[in-house]
């Protein structure tokens, strides 16, 4: 599917601008298909092979995307380390994927195996230079028959529940994907930015999408809230795309008022849920509306959201209904139906979901029942059929023998107005085993809530064991690889103290 869009595109689009990095470097949709050609001879000339995993350790840019085009010209599985893993982290992810050939820079190839198929590039703001290394202007691939069934891509897991895992996707994904995003305001061509990582399911699984409209993408090879306003400003892009938390520094940012930003149509956020406070304001100050949309890398990114005319209720409280073309239930331990208001897990069915975890067929037969998948969050139907977040099943911490789901009482403390972001954790107890802690960034530093506060503000949605009995100020939450929340981080410094 890859490489006969990325032909369609360079016939459609020619010197149109692929991509453009923030060094001013960018990549025709014809200079692409000739690069990914040529890469792809090079990677054939190595021993690259229909089947066989490409492992990417590269920075987010033209030498990832060329890359992953070019395996795919050769029928070749590509897997992305994300740049800001850690060396340990690497090694998982190579342990986890088996790689025929890893192409990293020196940078990015800190902690890779010794024994490990690793070649090294340098990165080129010259488009002819991009991965010159690797290039073979001679023979090049002969062309891949069709077969929807072919893995494509290989996307790890945040990491933040447990050792990455790699969720593979087929053409047939892909092109599911493509019919169930392509869409929208972003879906018709223009100026688009990418400040997600490419190993990120958000780019490897959208690309084909985005390179048949002929857009023109902005990679921020770190997202930054003055780059992406001015970005905005300049190229009247229709939609604003990230997590809660990224919303939260662009209007935070003091050159917001600044800058035109009349092009937006809406605001796309995703990567979980976005507290009240943040949506009424990004809904009011950028003049548009706000979607909140649930997915996962296995879903494919797709998955449940929050309509455009949603009313506040939907809007602020709720991740909103199943995305056309996917089914949502919430099933119990058994895996049988629960009522609408009982916290369950959250299984869907689309035909964006992963085909398993890669090498690992325990997980994959744990995670894919009967065509469902199993999301591993909590969460209930409301009245209305929207669906309410309530914590991830391993989250869940135990507190004088009483669950308390962390998402749960994080969307009621998040509503107290003195809180701009929350995440609770849990806190040993030699009585009570576990304890909340409620993690918080205030609006005003100057004047955070109290602990008092907070628990006089939940009273009347929680229970009085779901309340958080410890209160840490903060300046930020930290994110993990797959910019959410960190948890795994906060529980440490927690132990720590």
């Amino acid at each position: 599917m890859l490489p006969q869009t990325l032909a369609e595109a360079a016939r459609r689009h020619g010197d149109r601008t692929a991509f453009q990095v923030p060094s001013g470097a960018v990549l025709s949709y014809r200079e692409l298909d000739r690069a990914s050609d040529e890469v792809a001879a090079g990677l054939a000339a190595r021993g690259l092979s229909a089947g066989e995993v490409l492992l990417l350790s590269l920075p987010s840019g033209l030498e990832y995307v060329v890359s992953y085009l070019a395996a795919a010209k050769v029928g070749a599985v590509t897997a992305g380390a994300n740049p800001r893993l850690r060396a340990r982290e690497r090694r998982l992810v190579v342990d986890a994927v088996g790689p025929h050939l890893v192409l990293a820079t020196d940078e990015l190839a800190d902690g890779l195996p010794d024994d490990a198929p690793v070649e090294v590039v340098a990165t080129s703001g010259v488009p002819g230079r991009v991965l010159a290394s690797l290039r073979s202007t001679g023979e090049g691939v002969p062309p891949l028959a069709e077969d929807p069934d072919r893995p494509v891509c290989i996307c790890f897991t945040s990491g933040s529940t447990g050792d990455p895992r790699g969720a593979w996707f087929t053409n047939r994904q892909l092109a599911a994907i493509a019919d169930l995003d392509g869409s929208g305001a972003w879906g018709s061509g223009g100026h688009m930015v990418s400040g997600t990582a490419f190993p990120h399911v958000g780019v490897m699984t959208k690309l084909p999408w985005q390179l048949a409209s002929g857009a023109t993408i902005h990679v921020m090879d770190r997202w930054d809230a003055g780059t992406l306003l001015g970005l905005i400003d300049r190229h009247r892009l229709p939609a604003v795309n990230g997590v809660a938390a990224q919303v939260a520094l662009l209007l935070r940012h003091p050159d917001f008022d600044d800058h035109d930003l009349g092009s937006v149509k809406a605001v796309v956020v995703g990567g979980g849920p976005s507290p009240p406070a943040l949506v009424a304001e990004a809904r009011q100050r950028f003049d548009a509306p706000y979607s909140i949309r649930y997915s996962s890398t296995e879903s494919g990114g797709i998955g449940l959201g929050t309509a455009l005319d949603a009313d506040d209720e939907e809007a602020l409280h709720t991740v909103g209904r199943p995305r056309t073309g996917v089914e949502a239930e919430v099933r119990d331990d058994d895996g049988r139906p629960v009522p609408d208001g009982e916290v369950g897990e959250l299984w869907l069915r689309t035909p964006s979901a992963m085909s398993g975890y890669w090498g690992d067929p325990i997980g994959t037969a744990t995670a894919l029942v009967d065509g469902w998948l199993r999301t591993g969050d909590l969460a209930h139907r409301d009245p209305a059929g929207c669906y309410r977040l309530a914590g991830r099943v391993r989250e869940m911490f135990i507190r004088g023998g009483y669950n308390v789901y962390p998402l749960e009482v994080e969307a009621v403390l998040g509503t107290h107005p003195g809180v701009e972001q929350v995440a609770v954790i849990p806190r040993p107890d030699p009585v009570l085993g576990e304890v909340g802690v409620a993690v918080v960034v205030p609006w005003d530093p100057d004047a955070p809530p109290t602990l008092e506060d907070l628990v006089s503000h939940g009273r009347a949605d929680l229970a009085s064991y779901k309340l958080p009995e410890a209160l840490r100020i903060v300046d930020h939450l930290p994110l993990n690889a797959g910019d959410k929340l960190d948890r795994r981080t906060l529980a440490a410094e927690e132990a720590r103290r």
